[in-house]
Order: structure tokens, then C-alpha cells, then sequence
């Protein structure tokens, strides 16, 4: 055997070994990949083929020399009309003359396909040892509605459900992000990263606030509507600790550190406490001077609430209730002093939407894909989902409806109190 024959078996051999070895692939995968690699390779160059045929490849894994081989077709599968057996006894090598040219491209190409792919399947595994955690992302671009962002040494896919609301995503940009779960989707395994998830308040909390991160104060629940407003209740587990003045920080500089994270989305942080009475009325903050009671048999709490404190209790487009039925578990009626009932949550919103009569679960989901998940954005982008063609002529009735007397109140507000929006500062500074 001459020495040139020894060298280029060598020198394929430990290519294979060494990109095997260096990205974790058995040597096997490899040449099997070649091997399928080059039957598609020859028909595609090749073809048309003989249909009673079936066709093979042979690699030599020491020399890389490679073969085509055909063996006439003895079974096939009645639905898939695919090859399922053949008589080995009676093959034909039919290589081609210049083969080992189309081979050698052919052997190139599966292994980069090879290492992007074992470089993916790494990177997936680093990150589900990561689900849970908050990263910093860099926003590379967006694919239709969602965004892609660079986590380092992957990419995680915000699909729209897990994007805040009234939140713009620039190239560029960095954000923090909430690593939520490794999704199979057409394209394989795929990080999926969230925004609105309330796991990400609690990490944000976790990574500002030492007390937190040392098991000092306690997060018991989160109740969130991303981009606008989240409850955070907290405990303390050590004695001497303020568990609200530890989230809180000197001059508020951690709960600020948060807010900013998050894009200035308002947070209450509230004292967990066994007292139900006492929590349901930390739930409903701002709102003061509250008749509360429970019905423990059907987990109903019905608020009476004083006309100057209805407003709040009740929060714009019924948000702060239902954040409070969200954080304590309840069912909460808010009504007024003289019995009107103007709020009845149960816990189970995630949007105003959500406490539509009659809104259908496909006009829903359209509606919150688009981030249209209040009153006020309905109002704003009316145009849009009244263009929407998803959307039946009766949804957009009905949903116009409500808009007409929600613009009505605005109005009536606007002429009530004409400086609304210096209200509103207060408003929020005392929640």
C-alpha cells in the first residue's frame, strides 16, 4: 500500500475523529450523514433514477472513498410508496465518473451541517439548565411579531404573549428578560424569553433586593398586568426585618431600580399577613376606608367602598381589583355605599378584556396578540381592529359599544377635571 493511500486515510479519518471529538458527535453520525448526503446528491445530479431500483452509498470511513450502489426493489410501504426491502444479493455499483469531486462537496457540507447542529443542541442544553433565570438581551430583529433577541450564546425567541404591553422594541436595544421554557416548534427546540411573565418581577427583586436574595423577605405572590401595574406581597421570615422597606430600598432606589427595568410599570409592594381582612385591604391600596366581607363558603369577598374611594378601590378599566382578586385568591365584588354593585371580578382576568360579556376566545386571542387589551387601547386604535377581517361584524359591534361609553366617561372627566393628568401623578404617587 503506498504511502500517499495511508496519508489520506489518515488524514480523513482524523478529521472525522477530530470534529467528533471537538463538538461531541459520534464518528458514525457523521459518515451516516455523508453516506444519505450523497444518495441525494446523486439523484439530484443524477436523475431521473430507475424506480425499481433502490439506491445506496458506501463511505470508506479510513480513506473516504465513496460508491453508489442500486439493488432492484423487492417491498414498498402502500401509503408512503418508500422502499422497505431490496435484494442485497444483486447490487450494481453505478458511480459515476468525477464522483469523488460531488463526494468531497457533498462530505463538506454535512459536516458544517453537522457542527451547526450539535452547536445548537449545546446551546440548548446550557439553557435548559437556565430556565428560570433573567438575562440581558440585545434586541437583533424582529420576525413578524415577535422578537428576536442575543442571550449571549444563543437567541430567544418574545413570541407577542409574552411582550409587555405598550412596550416598543428597537434594534439594538437591551432588555432583561425572563428565560421561560425551551418551546419545540417547526424550526426545533427553541428558547422561548418573556417579558410579561411575573417571574421576572421576582428575579428583578431577587437580583436588587438582598434580603430577598438571601431568603431574609419572602415574595408569597405576584399578581401582574405587564406593562402596567403589578401587586408584589411580601413577608418577612427574620425578626427585625421590614420586608415592605427592604423592597423598597433608601429613597426607593431599589424598588426604582425595578421600575426602570421594566419600563416604568407601576409596582405596589404589599405586607403579607395571615389577617385576611388586613391583606385584602393592602390588595386594594390606594383605596382607604373599605367595608369588607368575606364568605369564606363560596370565596367571595364583597367591598363596600366610600363614592370618594370607589374609583380607586374599583383602579381604571377595573385593573386594581382585579390585581387584588389575582393576589388574594377571592372573588371581589366592589360596590357603593348605597349597594350598586359597579365591579365584580374573579380573579381569573388577565385583561380588561377579559371581563367582556360575549367576547369570543378567537377575537380574545386576535385582540391580545395585537395588544389591544383595555378600553383605552381599543379606543386609541380603534381603526385597526375594526379593519380587522377576523373579526365578525357583531364582535366589532359589540366592542364598540363599550368603546363609545368609555369615551363618553373620558370626555365627562376631561370637562370635570380638566388638569387629569396632574390627578393622575397623585393618584399613582399614593398607590
Amino acid at each position: 500500500m503506498s504511502t500517499s493511500t495511508k496519508v489520506a486515510r489518515t488524514e480523513f479519518a482524523a478529521a472525522i475523529a477530530h470534529i467528533a471529538n471537538e463538538r461531541n458527535i459520534t464518528p458514525e453520525s457523521i459518515v451516516d450523514g455523508i453516506r444519505q448526503a450523497l444518495v441525494s446528491a446523486y439523484k439530484k445530479q443524477f436523475g431521473p433514477l430507475d424506480e425499481d431500483s433502490h439506491y445506496t452509498a458506501e463511505v470508506n470511513p479510513d480513506t473516504g472513498e465513496s460508491k453508489i450502489f442500486k439493488f432492484p426493489v423487492l417491498e414498498r410501504d402502500e401509503e408512503t410508496l418508500e422502499v422497505t426491502k431490496w435484494d442485497e444479493k444483486k447490487s450494481e455499483n453505478v458511480t459515476p465518473a468525477g464522483f469523488g469531486r460531488i463526494a468531497a462537496q457533498t462530505a463538506k457540507q454535512v459536516i458544517l451541517q453537522k457542527i451547526r447542529e450539535s452547536e445548537k443542541e449545546q446551546v440548548i442544553s446550557d439553557f435548559e439548565k437556565r430556565i428560570g433565570e433573567i438575562v440581558s438581551g440585545q434586541i437583533l430583529r424582529m420576525d413578524g411579531k415577535m422578537v428576536i433577541i442575543d442571550i449571549g450564546r444563543g437567541q430567544g425567541i418574545m413570541p407577542p404573549e409574552e411582550q409587555m404591553r405598550g412596550e416598543f422594541y428597537r434594534l439594538n436595544n437591551r432588555i432583561t428578560v425572563y428565560i421561560k421554557e425551551i418551546r419545540e416548534t417547526f424550526r426545533g427546540k427553541t428558547i422561548i424569553v418573556s417579558r410579561s411573565s411575573k417571574e421576572l418581577i421576582s428575579k428583578l427583586f431577587e437580583r436588587e433586593v438582598p434580603e430577598v436574595a438571601s431568603g431574609a423577605v419572602k415574595i408569597v405572590d405576584i399578581a401582574r398586568e405587564a406593562g402596567v401595574r403589578t401587586k408584589l406581597a411580601v413577608q418577612s421570615t427574620q425578626e427585625g426585618v421590614d420586608p415592605v422597606g427592604s423592597c423598597v430600598g433608601q429613597r426607593g432606589v431599589r424598588v426604582q431600580q425595578v421600575i426602570g427595568e421594566v419600563n416604568n410599570e407601576k409596582i405596589d409592594i404589599i405586607p403579607y399577613t395571615e389577617d385576611k381582612y388586613a391583606y385584602l385591604k393592602g390588595a386594594l391600596a390606594p383605596a382607604e376606608n373599605l367595608k369588607i366581607e368575606i364568605d369564606e363558603a363560596s370565596h367571595v369577598v364583597t367591598v363596600t367602598a366610600p363614592d370618594d374611594q370607589l374609583s380607586l378601590a374599583i383602579g381604571r378599566g377595573g385593573q386594581n381589583v382585579r390585581l387584588a382578586a389575582k393576589l388574594t385568591g377571592y372573588k371581589i365584588t366592589v360596590q357603593s355605599a348605597t349597594g350598586d354593585v359597579k365591579s365584580a371580578v374573579t380573579g381569573d382576568e388577565e385583561h380588561e378584556i377579559d371581563t367582556f360579556e360575549g367576547l369570543e376566545p378567537e377575537v380574545r386571542a386576535l385582540l391580545v396578540q395585537n395588544k389591544f387589551t383595555t378600553l383605552s387601547d381599543l379606543s386609541r386604535f380603534k381603526a385597526r381592529w375594526m379593519a380587522m377581517e377576523e373579526v365578525s361584524d357583531e364582535q366589532k359591534k359589540m366592542l364598540m359599544d363599550r368603546v363609545e361609553i368609555f369615551e363618553k366617561e373620558m370626555a365627562e372627566r376631561e370637562l370635570l377635571h380638566p388638569r387629569t393628568e396632574r390627578f393622575d401623578k397623585k393618584e399613582n404617587k399614593a398607590a
